[in-house]
């Protein structure tokens, strides 16, 4: 009886630090690759000789868009856990709030999203192949990582929020199953298998020749350089699913190291480095993630105390017993989005000029 009961507490335990690992990894990755969103891959080598933590201010990490996303699926998961049409009303209605609290950094696609959301459409996704679907995914494959068919489901339905195109819900579905797959794996398992399990789910030709690529790039002499020539950096779902998975292939075994080689190939760094910085956290764990960028990342609403409670909410539901622990007051979110918005704007002004 004692035993049973450590095996369950040790496997509850498992489950919470693996849904922290995602939720922190995408807050790293964004934190870690907002200051070079745009920029080229000469561009940042340039400015950036070093990238050993946060510089958009100071040395303290702030999430964008990605982070808080991913955040948002994560609450409406724990509150609806088993109603698929509930958790998608659920997070049209959070995405809203979100939206009216003037975000930085939010893609064009889930612009025009939200915007149908706020006129009252009922269909509120667009036609967009852009990777906003893709980066908040992850969450939804490390909560249903034993449950194939409410994951598919879950990350299809939600991807359509704001995205229709079949390359971006399938590039969030691709992303949820490598999640899930890295979240029942140890952190010495073989990477290529992981990812042509993940592949199974795609039947876009564009999307997995790209992902194809990626994996065989990965496992030849290509340096960074040459297969971003061959896979794509920008906000296309396309180039940014090809372009992590090829990272998490040839760098998986070493987080921090996976996450500069993302960043450093330019382009929309932040997102890319929010996907991959979630597979990591699902192979290694919040323990497995560099503990200086965790501690560093600004610990306000979407911070790492609002992420691992969300980690632990999850990881309890559905328990109509244990009330939420994870919570934030808007308004403080709505003043930091404000606060930033100079510093936002004077570094794209420094990114145009670096260009």
């Amino acid at each position: 009886m004692v035993r049973g009961g450590l095996a369950f507490l040790f496997a509850m335990f498992a489950r919470e630090d693996r849904l922290a690992g995602v939720l922190l990894g995408t807050a790293v990755g964004d934190a870690l690759g907002l200051p070079m969103e745009g920029m080229s891959a000469a561009a940042i080598a340039r400015r950036y000789r070093r990238i050993d933590g946060y510089s958009l201010l100071g040395r303290r990490g702030f999430v964008s868009d990605d982070t808080e996303q991913s955040a948002l699926v994560a609450a409406c998961l724990s509150r609806h856990p088993d109603s698929l049409e509930r958790c998608v009303r659920a997070f049209r209605r959070s995405l809203l709030g979100w939206f009216l609290r003037l975000p930085w950094g939010i893609g064009w696609g889930t612009l025009r999203a939200c915007l149908r959301i706020a006129l009252g459409f009922r269909h509120s996704g667009v036609s967009s192949a852009g990777n906003g679907a893709a980066m908040r995914a992850s969450i939804v494959g490390a909560f249903f990582q034993e449950d194939a068919t409410s994951r598919r489901a879950f990350s299809d339905a939600l991807a359509q929020v704001t995205h229709t195109d079949a390359r971006a819900i399938q590039g969030a579905r691709f992303a949820a199953e490598l999640t899930a797959l890295s979240c029942r794996a140890s952190a010495a398992v073989e990477r290529q298998q992981l990812v042509t399990q993940a592949l199974e789910v795609v039947d876009d030709a564009e999307l997995g020749t790209a992902l194809k690529l990626a994996a065989k790039l990965a496992v030849s002499d290509s340096s960074v350089e040459a297969a971003v020539q061959q896979l794509g950096c920008s906000g296309y779902v396309v180039h940014s699913a090809a372009l992590a998975t090829f990272c998490f292939l040839r760098f998986g075994d070493a987080p921090e190291r996976a996450l500069v080689a993302t960043i450093r190939a330019g382009g929309d760094t932040d997102s890319n480095a929010a996907i991959i910085g979630a597979w990591l956290g699902a192979l290694h764990g919040a323990k497995g993630l560099p503990h200086a960028l965790v501690r560093s990342l600004h610990d306000g609403p979407f911070g790492p105390s609002h992420l691992r409670d969300l980690a632990s909410d999850l990881a309890s539901a559905p328990s109509p017993e244990t009330p939420p622990r994870a919570a934030f007051f808007w308004p403080a979110a709505l003043f930091l989005n404000l606060a930033l918005y100079p510093v936002v704007l004077a570094h794209a002004v420094r990114v145009l000029a670096a260009r």
